[in-house]
């Protein structure tokens, strides 16, 4: 099963967004998973004041990121895309 279909990597992945999602939503944003790739890359979609801020790359990687891959180890990585 790729890890597209992987139904319980979702679930961490979506337990790690809930863990981080107040923080993001106390500065007035918010993220929203979209997609993980055959290597392991989840990509989300920043939403609000983090769509903008100057200090996305740094909340992605030093706190979505880094939650994500405490629920699930097999991630790789996290990037932000633009919908």
């Amino acid at each position: 099963m790729s890890p597209v279909e992987n139904k319980e990597l979702h679930q961490k992945i979506e337990a790690g967004l809930q863990e981080i999602r107040p923080f993001l939503q106390s500065d007035g944003g918010d993220c929203e998973f979209v997609e993980i790739t055959e290597d392991f890359i989840v990509r989300i979609e920043l939403k609000g004041m983090c769509a903008d801020c100057n200090m996305s790359a740094t909340t992605v990687k030093g706190g979505i990121e880094e939650t994500i891959k405490r629920h699930a180890p097999e991630v790789k990585g996290v990037e932000a895309i633009s919908i």
